[in-house]
């Protein structure tokens, strides 16, 4: 009997599962069609488009010309908002703020001895 051949995807999906093993990570267990797995990624998207699309502030005047000027804009909109928004789930510190006063908090036991990826090949 044939088997059915193994797509990409597939080898993707297994090493996928390799790495957070390796990580000691937690894959995603929502259901398909579920708001869980994208509640984040949504709240995200409506800041961005509110915060910096959709506010004249953000916006030059007369619109982004290119997309250069767009490039630009999110990149400012995401270094604003890692380091100078205050947010209030977060006792109003920026994200980077809020993150490295936690890693700073953490004994050193807890951090991995090789962080990089081997098959990055920066060994």
């Amino acid at each position: 009997m044939l088997q059915r051949p193994v797509e990409s995807g597939q080898y993707r999906a297994i090493r996928y599962t390799e790495r957070l093993a390796e990580a000691e990570a937690v894959a995603s267990v929502g259901s398909k069609g579920d708001s869980y797995d994208n509640a984040m990624a949504e709240a995200l998207n409506s800041l961005f488009k509110a915060e910096c699309i959709r506010n004249p502030i953000m916006r030059p005047a007369g619109g982004w010309r290119n997309l250069t000027d767009i490039e630009i804009a999110v990149a400012e909109y995401i270094d604003w908002f890692n380091h100078r928004r205050l947010h209030g789930e977060l006792g109003l510190l920026p994200p980077a703020e809020y993150e490295a006063t936690y890693w700073a908090s953490q004994p050193s036991q807890h951090y991995r001895k090789n962080p990089a990826l081997t098959e990055a090949g920066t060994r």
